[in-house]
């Protein structure tokens, strides 16, 4: 079966999209209004994408006003900053109540009783439980369509809890023990990070055409 894109519904495009681009990393994402109230909201679109600066893009989608931001967006507009939390298993009671549509006024924060300690660059605070927490500030907010923007921020500073790095001069981490979640397709259906396997990178081998277009010969 093919679909053309543009012959679909927004929600037909949607539910090809998280049915299959699996699994995707949270962000959940704290931000702080101009008025000072904190909010918290999980993003599945979301990945890494640069190393050099340090970047990361967020896909938001906007709500149920046609063209109007949620409070992530609108909140990162304003103030320019914003940060990422990862989500571990531990979390993901809170994390879930943070999808809410509170109302602008109520916090987030205090509504799912999430912990947040002081950022060192930005104004957002960080979920104080989170194993890892990107400081963010903004690069880029994209409009594309009528109801999203895409979001580019660049990582000033990055946490990393102390029980997660496994060895401090060589930067490595140990991964699997923060029991990161990953969100899959359906509605509320996510992944624990625990079925891994390694496939070591190959290095080129100029003999492997010559080998392979012999043998179609």
């Amino acid at each position: 079966m093919h679909y053309t894109m543009s012959e679909l519904t927004s929600r037909q495009r949607y539910k090809i999209l998280v049915s299959t681009v699996t699994p995707r990393p949270i962000a959940w994402v704290t931000t702080r209004s101009v008025d000072g109230v904190v909010n918290a909201a999980p993003y599945s679109f979301f990945n890494a994408v640069g190393d050099d600066p340090a970047l990361v893009v967020l896909g938001l989608l906007h709500g149920p006003e046609e063209g109007a931001d949620k409070d992530t967006g609108t909140h990162i507009k304003q103030t320019r900053e914003f940060v990422v939390n990862l989500v571990a298993e531990h979390d993901m009671e809170r994390m879930n109540l943070s999808c809410v549509d509170a109302p602008r006024e109520v916090s987030e924060v205090e509504y799912a009783e999430i912990e947040t300690v002081p950022a060192s660059a930005v104004a957002a605070p960080l979920i104080a439980s989170a194993p890892v927490s990107f400081e963010c500030r903004l690069v880029e907010a994209l409009a594309v369509g009528t109801h999203q923007t895409v979001v580019l921020g660049e990582v000033v500073v990055a946490h990393v809890k102390d029980e997660f790095v496994s060895d401090l001069e060589r930067m490595h981490f140990d991964t699997p023990a923060m029991k990161l979640v990953g969100r899959m397709h359906g509605s509320g259906t996510y992944l624990r990070n625990t079925d891994r396997f390694t496939v070591p990178r190959p290095a080129y081998d100029p003999q492997r055409l010559t080998e392979l277009r012999r043998t179609k010969d």
